[in-house]
């Protein structure tokens, strides 16, 4: 689940800003194999608990093969911060797993190597995939696994997908006029804000974070929070709010706007796949669109995000670690138990292809992710969550939109100087 406040906001600068990434330096090379000295002691995985459990079998399976140790240790809070940490102080893993957003900031302070990928090898993955672990022209990481948000809709309640947000807030009203539910939209949003929820509406009415330079990479010197393009946004996103239709409130919120959509509260939920599990849980009768934009408007963007494995810089087995991560995650066996743990589309069409006839939902989340950004890993991009997140909540509970993502914008720009 994503959930950007203030206090993430500001693990997620420091913790950003102390990994490392790597690059394709391959050259279409082979990847490189472990070499006899790198193939012995010990390798040490840190993922988090449900990935824990997945890797276990096969970490143990690449020991035995290459004679080495292979430790996967959970750590179930702050992954990333605890990393970098323990990068700091020379303890941390060979091999971390952890989002694709983390790389630009962690690039600057070189606590994860370059990971080499041949040419053949990249191309079986999910094309934004590579895209997504690539920074700088250069591959920071091996993905295992995409995701976006969508629109999860209670089909006993609302049988037909809305094409636009103003059919689906009408078809809220009616519901709610009816005491069907109680809620027209569980998106959530609450008193900080969720840019990364907002971002679906926020792109169809005109808004974005970064413009792109000639090579498509994100410009952190073009903004765009703040010029009239997220002016605009936000008046339409305003109009939704609570001095408007009442859709976008800040009640709704991380931990509860799942639980209000399974209680039946509200027919309509922007969420992810991570939320499928308490739908299914809850005997709800439930099918996957992608997230409408305003009549009118532009093609709601989600943002795409990716799981990946990365080569810690410090870790003291960095030749077996390069093993692991070129030539055994990139196997299907291991991208489909990955899947199994905790069913996010796998970044690895072999893996994908294998499982997405056991399960619908994954070409529907793929479908709806389908034209949407990724989700920016330069630097930058730390600035941009919290002062969004709560200009978002300010004009959802009425602010003057003008005024608010005007203040928004400096106080990015200013954090990015």
């Amino acid at each position: 689940m994503r959930i950007r406040t203030a206090g993430v906001v500001t693990v997620l600068g420091l913790a950003l800003a102390a990994s490392g990434c790597g690059g394709d330096n391959s050259k279409d090379e082979p990847a490189a194999k472990a070499t006899s000295p790198a193939a012995s002691g010990k390798l040490v995985i840190w993922a988090d608990d449900k990935r824990t459990a997945a890797l276990k079998p096969f970490a143990d399976k690449f020991g035995q093969e290459n004679g080495v140790t292979v430790e996967v240790q959970a750590v179930s809070k702050d992954l990333q911060t605890n990393f970098v940490t323990a990068s700091q102080q020379g303890s941390g893993p060979d091999v971390v797993v952890g989002a694709h957003d983390w790389i630009g900031n962690l690039v600057q302070n070189g606590a994860i190597d370059p990971v080499q990928l041949a040419a053949e090898q990249k191309s079986g993955f999910n094309e934004t995939a590579i895209k997504a672990v690539t920074f700088n022209g250069q591959l920071y990481g091996v993905p295992y696994a995409t995701e976006n948000i969508a629109l999860i809709r209670n089909t006993a309640l609302a049988p037909e997908a809305p094409k636009t947000i103003e059919d689906l807030v009408a078809t809220g009203k009616k519901l709610k006029a009816d005491k069907k539910t109680s809620e027209i939209l569980c998106l959530q949003s609450g008193q900080n804000g969720d840019a990364y929820h907002i971002y679906p509406l926020y792109t169809s009415a005109g808004g974005y974070l970064f413009g792109t330079a000639a090579n498509g990479d994100y410009d952190p010197k073009d903004l765009g929070v703040g010029k009239p393009e997220s002016i605009a946004a936000f008046q339409k996103i305003a109009k939704l709010g609570e001095k408007g239709d009442g859709a976008l409130k800040r009640s709704i919120t991380g931990e509860n706007s799942i639980a209000t959509f399974t209680g039946k509260k509200c027919a309509f939920l922007v969420s992810g796949p991570w939320a499928i599990a308490d739908a299914k849980k809850a005997g709800i009768s439930y099918d996957i669109s992608p997230v409408p934009g305003f009549a009118g408007g532009k093609q709601a963007q989600p943002f795409v995000g990716v799981q990946a494995f990365y080569v810690a810089a410090k870790g003291k087995n960095k030749a077996l670690a390069q093993e692991f991560v070129t030539n055994y995650v990139t196997t299907p066996e291991l991208a489909v138990a990955l899947y199994q743990a905790e069913p996010r589309p796998p970044a690895l069409t072999a893996a994908f292809d294998q499982v997405k006839g056991t399960d619908p939902d994954l070409a529907k989340f793929s479908e709806a992710g389908k034209g949407g950004q990724v989700l920016p890993a330069i630097p930058a991009m730390a600035a941009i969550w919290d002062p969004f997140g709560k200009a978002e909540a300010a004009v959802i509970g009425g602010a003057d939109p003008a005024k608010t993502v005007t203040a928004a914008g400096k106080t990015i720009s200013g954090q990015i100087k």
